[in-house]
């Protein structure tokens, strides 16, 4: 066991603080024991480097922490003052959504109904790395003109009519629309138009465009699923309240802003460190990956621009792969009706009421979770229940809809996004069995549409999902109140035999 591990005090069962010193509030480290042993040494390493950075006033880390940029992934980082580009990430805006069907559980069970629905998908939607709508023949076409309006307005009435997306669904994102940091939409404009002034970056800000409605590689995915709500009588009635329908097929999907938010992101990494580089500046902990900017001054306002057109675009993105998977479950089954669930980040920094004032909330690999009766959403059809948590697991052992309860206040209103990797993608790669894992999703009546699944991102590479979720719950974060279990699974790799 690590020492680190070793100065953490525990004040609950799935609860914990790691003290870094005596002016500081200490670190929140919500998890089993089990749990706050996977994290390891540099894992709290980083939590404490990014506590003891510049202007940060809170760290939270999550059960599904693991190494990441500079920050943990699944940790929550707050500050009144400060941002961070790397408790973000390079996938602006990576998020989760969940369409709900009318349609039985049943109606998929034969396998040959699921390789239909693939290869119907498949047609709509690529995946993989660089992939874009010119590689598949159902695609939303996304020219240039059409590609601003999406990285400036995000989901606006025009931008959803030109896609053919439903309007009624931007009420159910977490965030339809982010604004620069003057709340305006013409200064994004006014941004993007002076980065399309050099030919190169142009054409190059085009070919992201046409990436809108796809999948990446690494653990992006679609999913089937099959809801199961929860027999709790509370539970299920928040579950009907949110939408969603008992042992009925439903669609959860992993994405983010694909190549154009790389970009952005990748550019904004540049300028903050030859600007830290310029002046003088001492990285916090010595690691450039922790560069940060001050919000209100010139690097900060250019970062949340930015940021805020990438998080667009991943929010457009989300919603046209909705409409594309509804579109294609249609080919199948005709007149069927599908309705978003919620569409929900887990890679932003956004402006939060936290510990009594307006603050920065980070969180990279972290989700929001407002419980009912919060500030921020008064007035919104999920007041009275808290907004749903898409919580994915994977496809053997289910994914999880919860929603948050008062005790979240504890994590910054956050919790996990998912399991969290238990292994690194090259141990996973060289330790794990290809046969074993093809043939334990077979066992689960799991279908996929790729030849060979990825090593990297088989179950057993992740950490056990039922922890997780002990830790959450237990830690009186949230509570489930649907689970989903997989039926076919959409990655990125080679399309299967028939």
């Amino acid at each position: 066991m690590d020492t680190t591990h070793q100065m953490l005090d525990v004040t609950g069962p799935a609860t914990a603080t790691l003290s870094v010193g005596d002016s500081m509030s200490p670190i929140t480290v919500i998890g089993t024991e089990s749990i706050r042993e996977s994290f390891g040494p540099q894992t709290y390493q980083q939590a404490i480097n990014s506590r003891l950075a510049p202007g940060v006033s809170r760290v939270v880390l999550n059960p599904d922490a693991h190494v990441g940029y500079g920050a943990p992934v699944g940790c929550v980082m707050v500050s009144p003052t400060h941002v961070y580009p790397g408790p973000v990430g390079v996938d602006i805006k990576c998020s989760m959504s969940l369409l709900q069907t009318d349609l039985p559980a049943d109606a998929i069970e034969e396998h040959t109904v699921r390789r239909k629905l693939i290869k119907a998908i498949a047609k709509r939607v690529p995946t993989g790395a660089g992939r874009g709508q010119r590689h598949v023949p159902k695609a939303r076409s996304v020219d240039g003109s059409l590609g601003f309006r999406v990285a400036t307005e995000g989901a606006s009435k025009m931008v959803l009519k030109k896609l053919g997306i439903p309007k009624a669904w931007a009420d159910r994102c977490e965030d339809a629309y982010h604004t620069a940091a003057d709340g305006t939409s013409d200064s994004l404009a006014a941004r993007l138009e002076w980065m399309g002034r050099d030919r190169d970056k142009l054409n190059r800000i085009e070919s992201k465009y046409r990436q809108l409605g796809s999948y990446g590689g690494g653990n992006h995915f679609g999913e089937a699923e099959v809801v199961q709500v929860s027999q709790d009588p509370h539970a299920r009635q928040i579950a009907e309240q949110i939408g969603l329908r008992h042992n009925h097929v439903a669609f959860l999907s992993h994405c983010g802003s694909r190549g154009f938010g790389h970009d952005l992101a990748m550019g904004q990494f540049r300028a903050l460190k030859s600007s830290f580089q310029k002046q003088g500046l001492a990285f916090p902990a010595g690691d450039p990956q922790l560069v940060y900017a001050e919000a209100d001054s010139p690097e900060g306002r250019l970062y949340l621009s930015d940021m805020a057109m990438g998080a667009n675009f991943a929010t457009v993105n989300h919603l046209l792969i909705n409409a594309l998977v509804l579109e294609s479950f249609r080919d199948v089954f005709p007149g069927i009706r599908g309705e978003l669930i919620y569409f929900i980040s887990h890679n932003i920094v956004r402006r939060e009421p936290i510990d009594g004032q307006t603050q920065w909330v980070h969180r990279k690999g972290a989700t929001r979770a407002l419980p009912a009766g919060h500030s921020q959403l008064v007035g919104t059809e999920f007041e009275h229940t808290g907004h749903p948590i898409l919580l994915p697991g994977n496809p053997r052992d289910g994914s999880s809809v919860m929603v948050a309860r008062p005790g979240a206040a504890l994590s910054a209103f956050s919790v996990n996004h998912g399991a969290g990797r238990q292994m690194s993608r090259t141990k996973a790669k060289k330790n794990l069995s290809q046969t074993t894992i093809d043939q334990d999703l077979l066992d689960h009546d799991i279908v996929s549409n790729c030849r060979v699944y990825p090593r990297d991102e088989a179950p057993d590479a992740y950490k056990d999902f039922r922890e997780v979720l002990d830790s959450v719950v237990g830690a009186d974060l949230a509570m489930e109140v649907a689970r989903l279990k997989a039926k076919f699974v959409l990655k990125d790799g080679a399309p299967a035999d028939d």
